[in-house]
């Protein structure tokens, strides 16, 4: 067979003896790639429609041409894909003609920038390597603990874990940002001298690339291709309270009334895990709460959404396991059985086993059984905790899913569980759709599904984290993002150390899209189903109370500009939070600044993540004046300012020109 390039109307092929290659427009200014040994699958599992999605009003058509040198290219919008004899891809900006991205040279011919392994089943070990760029930055790729923001020269595991969230989209500074539309576990290698995507166990190659002339661009495009997230609900812009655990119905009510007592706000309270009998009964456990239609009617009398956790695990006492198990909607061992992991039940450890949300059968059962056991009771919002799913490494690989192997289809877990919850909210006829995900993969957002950091240290070292872990997020199209306010594993109320930290983390959890308090604080217990840890409200924290409360109703004024960020999100897929460079892309010092960020365009928000800290260093993007939210004083961008950061706030600096829509403190 020889070697040939096909240049059709619409698509470029390329037909070799060890390999079939397509290149088609697929959106507003972006490329879709494919390429398989065989040919090429139509439908596979990733984040991408069968189809493209339409282009944007006014947009040039794409088009096609030969070239001299026996290749060819297509011209999309802002991008250019060129396509040489030999099979190698270049992409460039149409307009400026600049490389964004291109295939590795191979040394004397190899390796090729896309090799594949036989594993003897049908699958390979793919690998796709482009060459790298002096300078450039690379963003995104989900949420690590790495403490980076720019992660050029990282390795990064794409398995998710709990805290460690692997959503496999890249945005660089060069103006382009890639989608590795593969749900295998593998792996992508930001080294110095090439990047290189890694699939341990796949069919082909499939990725996505998109040219912007700004980060909003490039967003915007990845919103259009993955889909865009839903409106959020007002109510959700306000303060989520929840502790590791309330322990039954009267003891969650008594909190909620504490909340209306001492006049603070509350939008959401948390019945967390282990309010069943058995995992995978979903539902109230009637011994400690007994009438959950009248605690979700007490609840929202006084203003207040229930937020309930729900897990995706299946003990076989439990009551839905006889019809998940005999209709195969549990997860299978590719060893024989079903995927089977101890977790608590009552008496001790027990051999449970997990849903398949990638099975459509499977989600139906489960929605089926979550709506009797809670939307019937008014419950309307959900908590999916341990979405990863929470499974041993070694387990994760033996997985066999509805959808495929594990080691092929393991990443789309999280985001399969997020749309059961979606599927079965929208059949009810329910417009607000929100989900607290541990996990998430590239298209989450389209189902409603929020994301949270996970189970993360109570330290200052783990707040700084946070920060560049959810500017990271931010550029991976989730814009629905928080913390557990205070860390999550432990820390103690009585310890002035630890309340210095929470007023810290308070401070800068009130200009996160999401506002949530969380923790297992000290005195804690074992895990197992009758644990809880100690006290986790805001009057919990002795002489930290007022300044926290000040938050809450900071927190208050500024929802309407949360919400009017949002509400852009939903249409364009700008995230709220994100790096100053996001809307200073001309500005060089912009991109080197990873512990400030901007909430929507106008609010830049300087976080205070050290004992002791009293004043820090605060750069304001060139391009505006900046005024300090606090005194007045003006500021001119393009520069540096020492500012002031007694206990009670951190500095916050206003965009010139504009007027955010913050209800005044008593309004």
């Amino acid at each position: 067979m020889s070697t040939t390039v096909t240049v059709h109307p619409h698509h470029l092929e390329r037909l070799a003896p060890s390999e079939v290659l397509r290149v088609e427009p697929w959106g507003s200014d972006a490329v879709r790639v494919r390429a398989g040994a065989a040919g090429i699958r139509r439908t596979a599992p990733g984040a991408l429609d069968d189809q493209p999605p339409g282009t944007a009003p006014g947009a040039p058509a794409a088009h096609t041409e030969t070239t001299g040198d026996g290749g060819a290219r297509l011209v999309n919008g802002r991008i250019t894909a060129h396509l040489d004899a030999r099979g190698r891809l270049r992409f460039t900006h149409t307009a400026t003609g600049e490389e964004l991205l291109a295939d590795a040279e191979p040394y004397k011919g190899w390796p090729p920038p896309r090799t594949r392994t036989p594993h003897g089943d049908g699958g390979y070990r793919l690998e796709q390597r482009f060459a790298a760029h002096p300078g450039e930055r690379l963003y995104g790729l989900g949420q690590h603990l790495h403490g980076r923001l720019d992660q050029k020269g990282l390795v990064i595991e794409l398995a998710q874990r709990n805290a460690e969230v692997s959503i496999p989209l890249l945005i660089s500074s060069r103006g382009y940002g890639l989608l590795w539309n593969n749900p295998a576990l593998g792996r992508v290698e930001l080294a110095h001298d090439a990047t290189r995507w890694v699939a341990e166990r796949s069919d082909q190659i499939d990725y996505w690339i998109t040219a912007g002339d700004t980060p909003a661009d490039l967003m915007a495009a990845y919103a259009a291709a993955t889909g865009h997230p839903p409106p959020l609900p007002y109510w959700a812009t306000g303060f989520w309270q929840s502790r590791l655990r309330y322990r039954s119905q009267e003891e969650l009510l008594a909190v909620a009334r504490e909340f209306a007592r001492r006049e603070l706000p509350l939008s959401v309270i948390v019945s967390d895990f282990f309010h069943w009998r058995q995992m995978g009964d979903w539902s109230f456990d009637p011994a400690d709460w007994p009438d959950p239609a009248a605690m979700v009617a007490e609840l929202e009398a006084l203003g207040v959404r229930l937020m309930v956790s729900v897990w995706p695990t299946v003990h076989p006492d439990s009551t839905h396991y006889p019809a998940l198990r005999a209709t195969g909607g549990l997860v299978a061992d590719r060893h024989g059985g079903v995927i089977t992991q101890n977790w608590p039940a009552p008496g001790g450890f027990a051999p449970t086993h997990y849903y398949d949300p990638t099975d459509p059968d499977a989600r139906r059962l489960l929605w089926d059984a979550v709506r009797e056991g809670y939307h019937r009771h008014g419950v309307r919002v959900f908590w999916l905790d341990a979405d990863e799913p929470d499974l041993a490494p070694p387990l994760q690989e033996r997985a066999q899913y509805a959808a495929g192997d594990g080691r092929r289809v393991g990443n789309l877990y999280p985001r399969e569980h997020a749309r059961a919850f979606h599927e079965g909210l929208t059949a009810e006829g329910e417009q607000e759709i929100l989900t607290l995900n541990r996990s998430a993969w590239a298209g989450s957002q389209r189902y409603g599904a929020a994301l949270w950091s996970g189970d993360i240290p109570a330290t200052f070292d783990s707040l700084r984290t946070q920060i560049r872990a959810g500017l990271n997020v931010a550029l991976s199209g989730i814009p629905w993002w928080t913390t557990d306010i205070g860390g999550f594993h432990g820390g103690d109320p009585a310890d002035p150390a630890y309340q210095e930290l929470m007023v810290r983390w308070f401070q800068y959890g009130v200009h996160c899209p999401l506002f949530r308090l969380h923790g297992d604080r000290d005195p804690n217990e074992p895990f197992g189903v009758t644990m809880t840890g100690g006290p986790n409200e805001p009057w919990s924290y002795g002489p930290a109370y007022p300044l926290i409360r000040e938050q809450l109703l900071l927190r208050e004024r500024l929802r309407p500009y949360v919400q009017e960020q949002m509400d852009i999100a939903h249409r364009t897929g700008t995230p709220p939070m994100r790096p100053l460079f996001y809307d200073a892309p001309d500005d060089p010092a912009a991109w080197e600044v990873e512990d400030q960020f901007l909430l929507g365009p106008d609010l830049l928000v300087a976080p205070v993540a050290g004992p002791g800290v009293r004043e820090r260093q605060v750069y304001l993007p060139a391009g505006s004046r900046w005024q300090d939210a606090h005194d007045g004083t003006w500021h001119e961008g393009g520069g540096t300012v020492r500012a002031a950061a007694p206990l009670e706030r951190i500095p916050l600096y206003v965009r010139a020109g504009r007027t955010l829509p913050i209800r005044p403190a008593d309004g």
